[in-house]
């Protein structure tokens, strides 16, 4: 019964629910948190409800206890069942029977509707977003730091939420239960409790911010060394090669020794105000005795109001420990939520035009179209290019670094909005097509190809998702690349195409990632061909070999290619030279030689398969 309660509970909240992934969340810490939690609001206005009812009945049992002890004191053993047999059964059945289901009403919500689902709904959903960002977003931050964003997001967001909610209501509705009774009995039995109450605040005043900076400055301490470590782990073959092995030990002990003092830091501020609370909290239960012994002896309160008292104060100093660390938590998780909201809750600068439609190549014909781009610097890398690529056709983009030819690619791609004018494939604006459909239509090799953590033939059918393994067996021969993979095994016995090839790529060497890049490329088989320096890490007896393949893979298509070796690129069918951003030059390689151009220069000044730079106003990029 209950795994089919357990299972219900917690389908009721879809972790991968559709949203509007466009939808930029909103900036301010508490509609950024609405922005995640409106989705749940029924089941957090039951958390509330069974928490109140929880919270009370726990306060109601001290006062039953007093209630309890007069009845002991005022009955005798043979009239007490008969006169109160109801009220005593009535009061067993709430604590054996009610007490326990809402108990379980309010675990079940938070720990199998809410916790779980929310929590990873969160992510996945600023998870979706983010990836939604331009390339330039992610060239502007760290990797890790975003994942981290991502990641405690949704941590933050529900511990802030349940702690307000859930943890910070009880403990309000009991207070106030505890002050009401006080109050009833004698108002001077209710003064200590408020002056107890008023110190509370004041502590936490003091405590809650400098905790918080403090908490910072700890993680702050905690990130910093772990990313020196990282950072020596990351370069270790720098480290060993250069002997900086002691550099590296005396770096990592400077950080844990600015580490362990925030920490110890903080642990004084902890340390002090706990001795503080418990004085006040042997303050007020020795104030509260004593004044329940006063009226007592006066006759102004029972033995069981009292013990009623009594034990109302003992469970309000046990609540003040947990207490003060839990608004401490509260705040430390809105303060989380910020550094999230901060990154996460960025408009995209690039996104699909409202009425997008998936773009379709018939030919692959190209034309940039007074284009006008300087990465939103103003004044331009473009200012009004104009290109024409003919259907089929395969041209080469030669010219200086920083002459703008891998910016011209990544403008085709749409991964940076234009600044001015548009391109368009066989007619089609590509600002008006979905973006997938439009880089589902290029294929792409750069000359720095990371590899996914995973095994070759998933980093292989990533060009072309549902691929059988005799075709990624195929895209692999291909380019050259099947032979050296059957070699392959990784730390857990995994071999060949299942092996998996590490962080980026590491444990390939720089020509073999390259030509898992170019097999992934092959299995795509996109009508419109990108090469950017694609067989740059290969040597020469490997290279010969990809290029054969790579002019078969080239029939029918139309292909860009970007080179510093001017020769494997010199037999395309027209070179286009650039300079600053401005199309200097078009022709053949024969033609541009003997203009004796910008071209000719580059050509005669080749040395060791690089471009030297042409001219002293030439900056490198």
């Amino acid at each position: 019964m209950f795994a089919a309660l357990f299972r219900y509970l917690e389908t009721r909240v879809d972790v991968f629910a559709p949203f509007d992934e466009r939808e930029t969340p909103p900036r301010g810490v508490w509609p950024f948190m609405w922005h995640h939690i409106k989705g749940v609001k029924g089941w957090m206005a039951l958390i509330m409800l069974t928490g109140l009812g929880f919270s009370g009945i726990e306060a109601l049992m001290y006062l039953m206890v007093g209630w309890f002890v007069d009845l002991l004191s005022t009955q005798s053993p043979q009239t007490i069942f008969r006169d109160h047999g109801w009220l005593l059964a009535g009061a067993a059945f709430l604590l054996v029977v009610v007490r326990p289901l809402i108990y379980f009403a309010n675990h079940a919500i938070v720990d199998q509707v809410v916790v779980p689902q929310i929590t990873n709904q969160i992510r996945w959903r600023n998870h979706v977003y983010t990836l939604g960002h331009a390339l330039g977003y992610f060239q502007n931050d760290f990797a890790g730091r975003l994942s981290s964003r991502v990641i405690q997001a949704g941590q933050s967001i529900r511990g802030a939420t349940i702690e307000i909610i859930d943890d910070l209501w009880y403990a309000l509705i009991f207070v106030a239960v505890a002050i009401g009774f006080f109050g009833s009995t004698s108002l001077w039995l209710m003064l200590p409790v408020l002056v107890w109450l008023a110190a509370y605040i004041a502590l936490l005043v003091y405590f809650v911010p400098r905790a918080k900076k403090r908490s910072e400055a700890n993680s702050l301490g905690r990130s910093s060394t772990t990313g020196r470590i990282v950072d020596s782990y990351t370069n270790i073959l720098t480290v060993k090669l250069f002997a900086r092995a002691d550099a590296e030990r005396s770096a990592v002990r400077d950080s844990l020794t600015r580490w362990n003092a925030a920490f110890l830091n903080l642990s004084r501020l902890i340390t002090g105000v706990s001795v503080i609370l418990q004085t006040m909290n042997s303050l007020l239960v020795v104030a509260t005795a004593g004044l329940s012994l006063l009226l007592w002896s006066h006759g102004s309160m029972t033995p069981g109001a009292v013990a009623a008292t009594i034990g109302l104060v003992l469970r309000l100093v046990q609540m003040s420990g947990w207490l003060i660390h839990l608004v401490r938590g509260v705040f430390e998780n809105i303060g989380s939520v910020q550094e999230s909201m901060e990154t996460i809750a960025k408009p995209h600068d690039l996104t699909d035009a409202p009425d997008a439609v998936p773009l379709v190549v018939d030919k692959g014909g190209i034309r940039f179209e007074h284009v006008r781009f300087n990465y939103g610097k103003g004044g331009g890398l473009f200012e009004g290019l104009d290109l024409a690529i003919a259907p089929g056709e395969k041209i080469g983009l030669v010219g200086p670094s920083g002459a703008g030819k891998s910016t011209l690619v990544n403008l085709l791609l749409r991964l940076y909005p234009l600044e001015g004018g548009r391109i368009l494939i066989d007619g089609q604006d590509i600002a008006q097509v979905t973006q997938d459909s439009l880089r589902a239509q290029i294929g792409m090799v750069t000359q720095d190809n990371s590899l996914l953590h995973r095994s070759i033939g998933d980093n292989i059918a990533y060009g072309r998702i549902g691929s059988t393994e005799d075709e990624i067996a195929r895209a692999a021969r291909q380019a050259s690349a099947h032979d050296f993979v059957l070699g392959l095994s990784d730390q857990d016995g995994r071999q060949g195409f299942d092996s998996r090839v590490g962080e980026r790529g590491v444990k390939l060497s720089g020509g073999q990632r390259q030509r898992i890049a170019i097999a992934r490329v092959l299995l795509k088989d996109a009508p419109i061909l990108i090469l950017d320096e694609a067989t740059s890490a290969l040597d020469s007896e490997v290279e010969a070999t990809i290029q054969e393949q790579l002019s078969a893979l080239m029939q029918g298509k139309t292909v860009i290619a970007i080179a510093h070796r001017l020769s494997t690129i010199a037999a395309l069918d027209r070179l286009i030279v650039l300079d600053k951003g401005r199309v200097v030059d078009i022709g053949s390689h024969a033609e541009l030689v003997a203009r004796g151009g910008l071209y000719a220069r580059l050509w005669s000044r080749q040395s060791g398969g690089f471009l030297a730079a042409t001219d002293p106003e030439m900056v490198p990029a």
